[in-house]
This record gives C-alpha cells, sequence and structure tokens, in this order.
C-alpha cells in the first residue's frame, strides 16, 4: 500500500458517463483530497466535458457529499447528473417493496406487495413512455440509474410520504431501466391505508420526490437525435447524435 495515494473507484452514469468516456474507473490522488479537488482533476483531464460547467451531484459510497467532504482510500465516488425529472438491474424479488428493474413492470404486481386485510384504499400511479412532448416526438426511451443507491432513496421517499401521512400503512415504488418503447410501464407506486384519502396525496408527493432526488435518468430517442433529460430545463433544448 502507498501511503502517499488513495484510490478511489470513480463512477458516472447517464449523460456524464458519455461526457467524461467512461462508466467506471480508478483514480489516485493524494492523502485528505475533497470532492471539489477531485473534480478539478477530472475537469483538468476531460476538458471537453465541461464538468464545472455543469450541475453535477456527488454521492460517496451512496450517500450524498458536500465538496468539502474528504476522501479515503477505498471510496467509491459517484458522478450525479441532474435526475431526469422524469446498474444493478434484476428480477423481481417477491415482497420486495422498493425495486429498480430491466423487465417489464406489471401493475397488479406492484399493487399486490402492499396489499393487507386492514388496508382498505389503495392510490396506484403508473407512469408510461410518451411518445410527443411538446413538439418532439418520441421513438423510445433509455433509462438508467445508480441502482445501489436508488433502491434506498426510493425507500427514504416513501418514509417521508409515510411520516407526513401516518395513515399510509404501506407504499411500494417499482422503476424499470433499459430501453422502453412507447407505451411502456416505467413506474409504478402503490399506497395503500385503511381509507383512501391520505392515497392521493402521499402517491402525488412520491413521484415528484422521485423526479427530484432519485438517481434515475432518462434519454429520449427521436429520428432528430437524441437527449438526455436533466430536468424540465432540457426539454427546452435540442436533440443531438451521442
Amino acid at each position: 500500500m502507498n501511503a502517499n495515494v488513495i484510490t478511489l473507484r470513480v463512477r458516472a452514469f447517464a449523460a456524464l458517463r458519455v461526457a467524461l468516456g467512461f462508466s467506471e474507473t480508478l483514480i489516485e490522488m493524494p492523502p485528505g483530497s475533497n470532492i471539489a479537488g477531485l473534480l478539478a482533476r477530472l475537469a483538468s483531464e476531460h476538458p471537453d466535458a465541461n464538468l464545472l460547467g455543469r450541475r453535477v451531484s456527488v454521492a460517496v459510497n451512496q450517500v450524498y457529499a458536500s465538496p468539502e467532504t474528504t476522501l479515503r482510500d477505498g471510496d467509491e465516488v459517484a458522478l450525479i447528473p441532474p435526475v431526469s425529472g422524469g446498474s444493478g438491474p434484476k428480477a423481481a424479488a417477491p415482497g420486495k417493496l422498493f425495486e429498480i428493474v430491466n423487465r417489464p413492470i406489471a401493475i397488479d404486481e406492484v399493487a399486490a406487495r402492499v396489499v393487507t386485510p386492514d388496508r382498505g384504499g389503495m392510490t396506484l400511479f403508473a407512469g408510461t413512455v410518451r411518445g410527443i412532448t411538446a413538439d418532439l416526438v418520441t421513438d423510445y426511451l433509455e433509462y438508467e440509474a445508480y441502482a445501489e443507491m436508488a433502491e434506498p432513496i426510493l425507500a427514504e421517499i416513501a418514509a417521508e410520504a409515510q411520516a407526513r401521512w401516518p395513515s399510509i400503512g404501506a407504499v411500494s415504488i417499482v422503476h424499470r431501466v433499459g430501453r422502453l418503447e412507447v407505451g411502456d410501464i416505467a413506474v409504478v407506486i402503490a399506497v395503500a391505508a385503511a381509507h383512501r384519502e391520505d392515497t392521493f396525496d402521499a402517491c402525488h408527493y412520491v413521484i415528484d420526490r422521485i423526479k427530484q432526488i432519485a438517481p434515475i435518468w432518462k434519454r429520449e430517442v427521436g429520428q432528430d437525435g437524441a437527449l438526455w433529460v436533466e430536468g424540465p430545463e432540457s426539454l427546452a433544448g435540442r436533440r443531438t447524435d451521442d
């Protein structure tokens, strides 16, 4: 072991992965380095990526961290572009409430995860691939996620909803990644309680929070090119071939 350096596992996702030219790499830094120093180094080594001109969040060992965070040998550092406002994919696990999957999602299967005899009200939300957004026509979407971090964040979002609406008995969230055609289901949310009233508000809250903080991205592909969707403002941009 070299005491004069620390070795970091650096991961990049979605548009950042494309801009930097890697999905994962090992980088050696001096001991005591922080996130800001790592970003500055990457910016100098990859000037075409315009890293310092982008909105980039950073997670260390799957937890969001500030630029001043000191890095340690063996840390996993994830460079996270703005989420889509819109890995480790795997098959469904029976009874698991929060999942990133690479298969079609069945609404009734997600609903079954939150059904119990004492819950008489349920609200379900299914988000599907839209073929037309303003003046853009979409042929298909490609979803990508930092699954190891996304699933715990989905659980955190559900806990937030249950804290706001204590009557909520259970929440399940399943999000699909990979290529999705127009009309395919991208996300299903099931919210269950003894009575229906709070389930509507809680379901609305959950989908809004997913779009705000879950590390999930989508790439819209159409006849005029492709576009990584990074927040609502990116929809005003033009698609580019990448």
